[in-house]
């Protein structure tokens, strides 16, 4: 026979709430299912000030009798946050620093399978090992050598910049459809490069919807192009600044992801 110091049986109800339908209710109450109204701390209390910081507070474990568990929390099975507009951050993830030698050892954030994400990177991002600091890379298995990959470095530059390029036959380049909403007509600049002969092609004149060559003579056009232009639906890159940190940007650090 099995002794417990506390055994429930069906639910278990701490607090005066007994009004959620999720756990069900009288007969049809989940078996084995709890409330708590909330706070509760679960492990070292020792590691939270005299504050209350969250419903839930789940420190390392201080139980003689287990193993030291090396985690504070292990999810199975599929795990959803939802900010409420309470704070700033629905998620707020740090590592720890500790010494190692001469050196500070940041913790690391390791995740595997896919990451997929809508959002926006706010703050310094520390780059996997493989590239400088400062260089954004993609690596992926490269698409025509067995055993091999593929590594990528993204272009980089001092302003927030789109581009478009392709070929054309014609005395005329249409722009992406969104461009006028887009860019600065003003900051615009394209590269012509004729194919097959010289055709003598200059960019005539432009505007956020389209781009006009001419050439000389009744030599057709036939060529690459190359267009730039800088964004003005966010505000203009400052790429230089004073400071010790990208915390010390003095533009709105919000719409970047940081690489430092």
């Amino acid at each position: 026979m099995h002794f417990s110091d506390v055994e429930v049986g069906k639910q278990l109800i701490v607090g005066e709430g007994t009004y959620y339908d999720c756990l069900g209710l009288g007969r049809k109450a989940i078996r084995g299912s709890a409330y708590i109204e909330g706070p509760f701390l679960l492990g070292d209390a020792r590691s939270f000030s005299e504050k209350v910081l969250a419903t839930a507070m789940i420190a390392r474990d201080v139980n003689d009798e287990s193993n030291n568990p090396p985690r504070s929390l292990h999810v199975k099975g599929n795990t959803r946050l939802e900010g409420d507009s309470g704070t700033p951050n629905a998620l707020n993830i740090s590592g720890d620093t500790k010494q190692v030698g001469n050196t500070d050892q940041t913790g690391k954030i390791t995740a595997s399978g896919n990451i997929t994400t809508n959002a926006k990177f706010i703050g310094d991002i520390t780059q996997t090992s493989g590239t400088p600091p400062g260089c954004k890379a993609f690596d992926i298995p490269h698409p025509s050598k067995e055993g091999y990959r593929l590594r990528h470095i993204c272009v980089e530059g001092p302003e927030s910049a789109v581009y478009y390029r392709g070929r054309t036959n014609k005395n005329i380049i249409p722009l992406p459809l969104y461009w006028k909403d887009l860019i600065d007509p003003a900051s615009l600049t394209v590269t012509l490069t004729p194919i097959g002969a010289h055709q003598n092609i200059i960019v005539k004149r432009w505007d956020a919807e389209n781009i006009y060559l001419q050439n000389q003579g009744a030599m057709p056009i036939n060529c690459f192009f190359h267009v730039f232009a800088q964004r003005i639906d966010i505000e203009r890159l400052i790429p230089e600044y004073e400071g010790q940190s990208s915390d010390d940007y003095p533009g709105d650090n919000s719409i970047y992801s940081i690489n430092n």
